[in-house]
């Protein structure tokens, strides 16, 4: 099965091109703001005449106005309205997205797409990336082989002050053998997710280590700031809340990259071990009606899980169901049945612990659920 498979690696540009890859995420940002505006704009006038005839601008038009825009790549430019157009289509299918917004220089993280052109995008020598528009090449680390075809790259600024590429790729993915077993997963409240087989995920490694850590490195940064204030001295030509801010960027990376990490490689166990997984289906406003969840669900994020499971699921043709969470967990454990796959049932820890007999009922929902449809 053909998939598109993103690979991320660190870049290491030297002065002149870290020159050339800051102007064009100024250039896109800008593309970006003159667009919505033009696009709101648009839509007052169609309030006033829903009759007129209208032709939505493209990022050639605003080259006389800003020739500065010729300098940096089209095809970036290009994406920036790209990007916007999805904006507004996700938006008018569901409102709670919010409006599109206009970009600012102090956004945390800074980005830009480009599109591979008959060879364009290429990476040279296992430590070089070529990209369109820069005459020379960049310096990067390329810490796993690529595979596929090169479809685009998108270079990033991250809030560490550290630059990285993804490589967009299509590739084949190879046929996962077949297991013919179900699991049944739900959210816990001291560990991560429950499975039905008595398996607990748990977290806390992840997390407790640098709750106290950045809690002390947070404060300093308030008494930098106040420091600074009192001063009355400009916060961007405070060197030490400056270093202290990019400390704290630092440890906040850390532990995302940690977090992504674990998420991973849970997910790619699952999904290899099962055909089907059926999963607990907790919308936003849940999370926060039980404190003990809240903190469990921000630090590992119940919503990526579900994600990752998802889009891994398809690429090795597994099943995933969404099961509406359980009203009550003590209810005693049906028996969980299907000719096609074997369910992974602890019985006896379900009897025991109600988070496990909610699993269990999760799975025995889902699988009923599969044989109806």
């Amino acid at each position: 099965m053909k998939v598109l498979k993103a690979y991320k690696y660190r870049l290491y540009p030297n002065p002149l091109q870290e020159e050339f890859i800051r102007k064009t995420f100024s250039c896109v940002r800008l593309v970006h703001n003159l667009l919505l505006q033009d696009r709101v704009e648009i839509y007052r006038k169609l309030k006033k005449d829903s009759k007129l005839k209208i032709k939505y601008p493209t990022p050639a038009k605003y080259k006389k106005d800003y020739p500065f825009l010729k300098e940096v790549d089209s095809l970036a430019l290009s994406n920036a309205q790209v990007h916007l157009d999805r904006a507004f289509k996700n938006f008018h299918k569901n409102k709670s997205v919010g409006f599109p917004k206009l970009r600012q220089r102090k956004d945390s993280v800074s980005s830009y797409t480009t599109n591979n052109q008959n060879g364009t995008i290429k990476i040279l020598d296992s430590k070089y990336l070529k990209v369109p528009k820069l005459k020379t090449l960049i310096k990067m680390k390329v810490h796993r082989p690529l595979t596929g075809e090169i479809k685009s790259a998108t270079i990033s600024l991250s809030p560490s002050k550290k630059y990285f590429v993804s490589l967009l790729c299509e590739e084949e993915i190879p046929k996962a053998p077949k297991t013919y077993s179900a699991v049944g997963i739900t959210l816990g409240t001291s560990e991560f997710a429950i499975l039905s087989n008595g398996q607990r995920i748990d977290n806390d490694k992840y997390t407790q280590n640098f709750q106290i850590r950045l809690k002390r490195e947070e404060k300093k940064l308030i008494r930098r700031k106040e420091i600074a204030q009192s001063k009355k001295m400009d916060i961007s030509q405070q060197k030490n809340y400056q270093k202290q801010k990019l400390k704290i960027a630092k440890m906040h990376e850390k532990l995302m990259n940690q977090r992504i990490d674990f998420l991973n490689k849970i997910t790619t166990e699952i999904v290899t071990k099962y055909d089907v997984i059926c999963v607990e289906d907790i919308h936003k406003e849940d999370f926060f009606r039980n404190s003990k969840l809240n903190r469990g669900i921000t630090d590992v994020s119940w919503a990526m899980f579900i994600s990752k499971l998802e889009y891994k699921a398809l690429w090795y043709n597994k099943k995933i169901i969404k099961v509406s969470a359980c009203q009550d967990s003590s209810v005693i454990v049906e028996e969980t049945e299907s000719k096609l796959f074997t369910p992974d049932v602890n019985k006896k820890k379900a009897l025991e612990d109600p988070e496990i007999a909610a699993s269990v009922q999760v799975l025995s929902m889902g699988l009923n659920e599969a044989i109806a449809n």
